[in-house]
Formats: C-alpha cells, sequence, structure tokens
C-alpha cells in the first residue's frame, strides 16, 4: 500500500524509479486531481485524463481558465482548493516553477501523490512532498507508465495489444526477426503497424514536451 512504502521516500532515486514503486502508486490511487487539465481535445492533458477515466480513476480537472466547464463529465475546478472531495493524487500539467505552490497546496489536501509529468523536475518541491510523507514522481506521465506496467501499448491512443520483437513459433516453424515491431491483435493474428514503423504518431498526442513529451 502506499502507507506501507512512505519509509522509502528520503531516499528514492527520482533518476530510475522502480517498477513496483510505480505499480503500487497505481494500484492504490483511487482519485486524482489533474492541475492544468485542458478543455481541448488535442491537448496532453485531454488525452492522459480521458486514459485514466477509463481506467477507473476519477480524474478532477483543475484550470482557472475553464472553470466551471465540464470536461470528461466532470466540473473544471478552479484550483486545488476548490475539490469537491479529497484526492489521493495531485498530476501536475503545469510549468515546473509551479511546483512548489502546488505541493504546499497538496499537503494540505493531504494528498499521498504528487506526479509531475514528462520533463518535468522540480527537486525543492519534491523535498518538501518526502518530508510529509507524500510519494513523489518526476518527469513520467501515468498513462503512458500505467501501459507498461500492465501490458497495453497504444497506437494514436488506442490500445491495439502486445508488442513484439522477438521470434514467434507458429505450425513448426519460426518465424524471422521482424525488421519492424509486429502488433498482435487479441484473438487475431500477428500484423504490421500501418507503414514503416515510426513513433511519431504514437507521440504525437504528446508532442507539447514541457506537458507530457
Amino acid at each position: 500500500s502506499l502507507d506501507s512504502i512512505h519509509q522509502y521516500c528520503s531516499f528514492m532515486n527520482h533518476e530510475d524509479y522502480s517498477d513496483r514503486y510505480l505499480r503500487e502508486i497505481l494500484l492504490d490511487v483511487r482519485s486524482i486531481a489533474m492541475v492544468g487539465a485542458s478543455t481541448t481535445w488535442s491537448r496532453p492533458s485531454y488525452f492522459v485524463m480521458k486514459y485514466l477515466k477509463q481506467k477507473g480513476y476519477r480524474v478532477i480537472p483543475v484550470n482557472p481558465r475553464s472553470a466551471g466547464q465540464e470536461l470528461l463529465g466532470e466540473t473544471v475546478c478552479s484550483g486545488l482548493d476548490t475539490l469537491p472531495e479529497q484526492v489521493d493524487m495531485v498530476d501536475m500539467f503545469r510549468p515546473a516553477g509551479e511546483a512548489t505552490e502546488l505541493v504546499r497546496q497538496a499537503i494540505r489536501l493531504e494528498a499521498k501523490v504528487f506526479w509531475m509529468q514528462l520533463e518535468l523536475r522540480n527537486e525543492e518541491a519534491a523535498s518538501m512532498a518526502e518530508e510529509q510523507g507524500m510519494k513523489v514522481v518526476m518527469n513520467r506521465c501515468p498513462k503512458i507508465e500505467y501501459s507498461r506496467l500492465f501490458g497495453e501499448l497504444g497506437w494514436n491512443g488506442i490500445n491495439t495489444g502486445v508488442i513484439f520483437n522477438r521470434r514467434r513459433h507458429f505450425d513448426n516453424h519460426e518465424e524471422k526477426a521482424p525488421s519492424t515491431l509486429r502488433v498482435r491483435n487479441p484473438g487475431g493474428p500477428f500484423r504490421k503497424p500501418p507503414g514503416p514503423f515510426d513513433r511519431s504518431p504514437f507521440l504525437s498526442h504528446f508532442s507539447d514536451h514541457r506537458l507530457c513529451f
């Protein structure tokens, strides 16, 4: 559980999180405040929020610019101090310099996890959170980590199965090592992704490096 690993926070290596550390967070967290959530469908935060809601998390969007609007079935809050309920985790889609103040607010909320999206790092904020027993993740995306740890991978944000890059055996003959990755359709044969394998379509949903990629 989250409480059982608070003792490790002071020794956390934020350059290399263990799979166990991330997996326990994703399994134990049930509610998330997403600071910087956008009502624009093409923004990274929109895709992440939609994905996490599909996985059963309660995700409450926080954005003063769109406060009061509806986003994926939730009313956007103006700030962490206006949340309708306590949350387990604060997920930050804001510049790294804002992390310290957001951590202060998260501490007042008694959140258990503070998560900074890809390419976001703030060591001062991380230390402050950990001193209060909060778990911290920096420079990671919960959508990507969930997909990786629980056996999913999406092309253009859509779950399509499991990717392999090793030989497979079929009907007493061996498939040659593929020059491009192959995607296994659930219940169906292996197929190549359309066209030459290119990470850019998958990354296109997270093209804003300040927020997710």
